[in-house]
């Protein structure tokens, strides 16, 4: 019987997860990373975003380029489309424009 494996597996973070939180103030001129890790910090960020309610976008190829931006730091122009394209997104969301049977929390 391999419980024990599997049960161990489960319980380890995933070393190659990564995570960024992002906030954006209507004083900012760019949304800002305000929190990013790898691996067990990562899994927290997720975590805490859903314990709030907070959507999820999972995307790993935006994630790589927004791990290279400093905490604190504004995100970089060249990313500035697609952000839009997914805040632009979750405000229609929020006025009920989109259909929540396409959100994936």
């Amino acid at each position: 019987m391999n419980n024990t494996n599997d049960s161990n597996t489960a319980l380890k973070p995933n070393a190659d997860q990564q995570a960024i939180a992002l906030a954006y103030e209507s004083s900012d001129y760019a949304p800002r990373v305000v929190a990013k890790g790898r691996g067990l910090i990562a899994e927290q960020i997720i975590a805490r975003a859903k314990e709030n309610n907070v959507f999820v976008h999972e995307s790993k190829d935006l994630v790589a380029l927004l791990m290279q931006v400093d905490l604190d730091d504004h995100i970089p122009p060249a990313l500035y489309q697609a952000i839009a394209e997914i805040l632009a997104w979750l405000y229609r969301l929020e006025k009920g424009v989109v259909n929540m049977g396409d959100v994936v929390y």
